[in-house]
This record gives C-alpha cells, sequence and structure tokens, in this order.
C-alpha cells in the first residue's frame, strides 16, 4: 500500500534532505520556527527528542493531514558540555580541540508525528565519536578544507572529517549526520507502513 499520509521532513538541512531521499519516498520539506533553548537541567537526551517533537509538531497548521518527521541532534562531551554548530572558525577551532582524544556522545532526536489524529512517536538515537589527539595544525588544516561550521560538532562525517576519529560507536552512522534512518523505519514499521513492500 502506499504512504498512509503525504511525507513532511521538518527541516531545510540539505543533510537530512539527502537521507531522507535514500529511501526513495516522495517527501516535501518545510522549516519550522521553533524555540531551541534548552530547559535547566536538560539532559542532553531529552532536550534532542522534545525538540525533535517540537519541529514536527511545529507545522501541524501547515500540514494537517500527513506524516511530519522531526529531528534534533544534541552533541555532548563525557562532561557534559554541548557542542552546537559552530558558525564561525574560531568557534569550530574551538570545538575540535575541546574534543581531541575524547568521546563526544551525539544525541540525535527523531518524531514521527501524524498530524490527522495529534500522534507522535518519538525516539533519541545515540552514537559516539570517539576523536584522535589531534594537533592545532591538523585541526586548523581540516577546518580550512572543509569549512564545517553549519555541523554540530564542527566535523562532516562524509567528507575528510572521517580522519579525525580512531572509533565510530553506534546503531545508525546516519543519525551522526542528523537522520537516523533505522530508527525512521522502525517507526513507519510499528505503524504499520514496510518501506521495502510498500509504495
Amino acid at each position: 500500500m502506499p504512504l498512509p499520509a503525504p511525507l513532511v521532513l521538518a527541516s531545510s538541512s540539505p543533510y537530512r534532505q539527502e537521507l531522507l531521499a535514500r529511501l526513495g519516498l516522495p517527501f516535501e520539506t518545510a522549516s519550522p520556527e521553533i524555540d531551541e533553548s534548552p530547559r535547566h537541567g536538560e539532559a542532553p537526551q531529552d532536550l534532542a527528542r522534545r525538540l525533535a517533537e517540537e519541529k514536527a509538531r511545529a507545522l501541524a497548521n501547515r500540514f494537517p493531514a500527513h506524516w511530519i518527521i522531526g529531528s534534533d541532534q544534541v552533541a555532548a562531551l563525557p562532561d557534559g558540555t554541548r557542542l552546537n554548530k559552530p558558525g564561525s572558525h574560531q568557534r569550530a577551532l574551538q570545538q575540535l580541540q575541546l574534543s581531541s582524544g575524547k568521546t563526544v556522545t551525539f544525541h540525535t532526536g527523531l518524531a514521527l508525528y501524524d498530524s490527522r489524529n495529534d500522534t507522535c512517536a518519538c525516539v533519541c538515537e545515540p552514537f559516539r565519536a570517539h576523536f584522535r589527539e589531534l594537533t592545532e595544525t591538523e585541526i586548523r588544516h581540516y577546518l580550512l578544507t572543509e569549512q564545517p561550521y553549519d555541523c554540530a560538532g564542527s566535523f562532516k562525517m562524509e567528507g575528510l572529517g572521517i580522519a579525525l576519529f580512531n572509533r565510530l560507536e553506534g546503531r545508525d552512522p546516519n543519525s551522526l549526520v542528523g537522520l537516523p534512518l533505522i530508527a525512521l523505519n522502525d517507526l513507519f514499521r510499528q505503524w504499520g507502513f514496510n518501506p521495502l513492500t510498500d509504495r
């Protein structure tokens, strides 16, 4: 059977759009407007899950008969320090210096929201990136090469960023890019849609 409802990706991220396109399903995109500020004492995984759901729900009025996918990522060092999209070379340099030799956990929240009946399923997919001990020269060369200033954690795993790591640990490497496709397929199946056979 076809998708029970038209699919919307609540994101303007080209990275997430490219990932979702891999499933070969038709979808629209729209950018939700929400306050992404963390609440006092909110754990990274709880923040990622909440923001994913809020992004999906924020589009309910514009898409009242749809399945809406929301996703959000929060990266954190072992001491709980959060790593955001750096937005500048200097901030990216600082983030990679902080990450050098450490394990950064990327918490990717995922929400599948049915705006027809106000039903939402949410998960948070963790993925751990074990960084090499990096010299300042290595970091500066990497940043000048890829300029990953719009990426959480200051790197692009799908490019030269792979050279920053000793090891990657997690169920789905797509979650590190921003959209956990394995978990999304799980949610589709829970709602009675099988992307392998239903078109």
